[in-house]
């Protein structure tokens, strides 16, 4: 069983933006960040900032108030550490020190004031620390900026900050598209940022983009409503960039209703951006992710050893230690699955042991679950799962390894078709034989330790034999042949039981 966290072990950012004032509160501070609380306020800080200076009075007494919320669920939750930054309208906007100052004797925090270039960096190591072995640009898209940066796995390099945000362009052309769209070509034509993107992947950051992507989800029927790695091709993204600009000119926006109203007059131009942003990158695809600036913080404060560390394995350890009947069964389940490959002579690449191992650590989690729904109820919780450094296909896969282990592999319990359509034949196959290997060996060990690594795998020819030390005689039985005859088939083998 999981230790209960410990008193303090939490960690709190409060991010004061162009556009929202959020709080955001994590289990700990750890390579697998656990959002436990979450809140945000629309206050437009950066409403006028571009024409008056000047944050709106209105807006800065909105974002007081909420502060002094956050402050006081941060006493309520006992929080350990609270950092806090803002970005650009605080930075930009002559009365911003002031503000700044008010909002430091509420928090009881000293607020850091990202400058454009750092404001990026955290962008990128928020991209880092979602999204396994990025290779692309980030653009963060806020209310009141535009960060693009270089990344490359772990390697960052220098970003640069445009005053692109929605409310920032919304206010520079005077709430004209046809002035936006001039100063959006302006401001990123031949970009370098942007040109070194071509044929990469552009990582798409902040909340405007994420309530595209959410409209896409909806309108395109897709299976999972996870927005963090949800993935477009350039020419889908803008073709639906284009489709909502035309929703806007014939002002029809306000039927979004899965949109804020607050952020809804902003679609369009966070729209505007992307298309331009396609149009001078001409990247290979768009992905969305919802780690940022907030994750990146948190993820520069953790030592060297824990940022290398995989952000999928890290989750994936998390939850076999809180959900499993036996974490160290599951880590014993890793080696004994590594034999099974290694007899076998299994074609897998890095990728796919790392998915393997991810899928061994999770095939426990669903075991308080009603042994009729325990197939379903899993996969839901896999593919749902709130945690970063895996793609939509690869939530797929392993969901529906897990599946396979508690549904079984029989015609009349299929997984939903729209979930195997994200897989290709052969990682449905693959993913069916790893559901057949989690069977026998949970019925083997009925989730205990101890037990898997008395049992072998022996390869003569076509014959696949599981060898059970003398000890574990016992545990031997029809149903255990039954189900390894099965799992060898799978492999295109024949299979026998054998005691030694």
């Amino acid at each position: 069983m999981k230790r209960p966290r410990k008193r303090g072990s939490s960690v709190a950012v409060i991010d004061i933006g162009s556009n929202s004032v959020r709080l955001v509160v994590y289990e700990g501070l750890t390579r697998s960040l656990i959002p436990i609380f979450n809140e945000k306020t629309l206050c437009g800080l950066g409403r006028e900032v571009q024409s008056t200076g000047l944050l709106a009075p209105d807006a800065v007494d909105k974002a007081l108030t909420s502060l002094k919320r956050f402050r006081a669920l941060c006493r309520v939750m006992q929080v350990g550490r609270v950092f806090a930054i803002a970005t650009a309208a605080c930075r930009d906007a002559s009365n911003g020190p002031d503000f700044i100052a008010k909002a430091e004797r509420i928090c009881a925090v000293q607020i850091e004031i990202l400058s454009g270039p750092r404001e990026a960096r955290l962008s990128a190591l928020g991209v880092i620390s979602g999204i396994h072995l990025p290779d692309g640009i980030v653009g963060d898209l806020g209310g009141g900026s535009l960060e693009l940066i270089d990344v490359r796995r772990n390697s960052v390099r220098s970003g640069v900050t445009l005053p692109l945000g929605g409310l920032a362009l919304q206010d520079l052309a005077h709430k004209s598209l046809k002035r936006a769209d001039r100063i959006v070509r302006e401001e990123l034509d031949e970009l370098p940022q942007l040109t070194a993107g071509r044929g990469r992947t552009f990582y798409a950051v902040g909340g405007t983009w994420r309530a595209l992507a959410r409209i896409h989800i909806i309108q395109s029927g897709y299976p999972l409503q996870v927005m963090h790695g949800y993935s477009i091709s350039s020419a889908e993204a803008l073709d639906f960039s284009r489709r909502l600009r035309r929703l806007a000119a014939a002002d029809m926006l306000a039927d979004i209703e899965i949109v804020a109203d607050a952020r809804r007059p902003l679609l369009t131009y966070a729209a505007l951006v992307l298309e331009h942003v396609i149009r001078v990158a001409k990247p290979k695809n768009i992905v969305f992710s919802t780690f940022g600036v907030r994750e990146g913080l948190l993820h520069e404060k953790l030592p060297e050893t824990e940022r290398n560390k995989d952000g999928l394995i890290c989750a994936a350890e998390e939850l076999n230690q809180l959900l499993s009947r036996s974490a160290k069964h599951a880590r014993e389940l890793i080696a004994w699955t590594d034999r099974l490959v290694r007899v076998v002579k299994l074609r897998e690449t890095e990728e796919d042991r790392r998915l393997r191992r991810t899928a061994c650590l999770l095939s426990d989690i669903g075991w308080r679950v009603h042994p009729d729904h325990r197939g379903e109820q899993t996969l839901s919780l896999v593919v749902n799962a709130n945690f970063g450094a895996i793609t939509h296909t690869e939530r797929a896969f392993v969901g529906l390894s897990v599946f396979y282990r508690y549904a079984g592999l029989s015609e009349e319990n299929q997984p939903p078709t729209t979930m195997q359509e994200l897989l290709t034949p052969a990682q449905l196959e693959r993913a069916r034989l790893l559901g057949a290997a989690f069977r026998v060996a949970h019925l083997i060990s009925a989730a205990r330790p101890g037990v898997l690594p008395a049992t072998h795998f022996r390869s003569e020819g076509r014959k696949l034999m599981l060898v059970f030390e003398h000890r574990l005689g016992d545990l031997v039985a029809d149903r255990v042949g039954s189900r390894f005859r099965q799992l060898a088939r799978l492999i295109g083998r024949a299979g026998s039981i054998v005691r030694r």
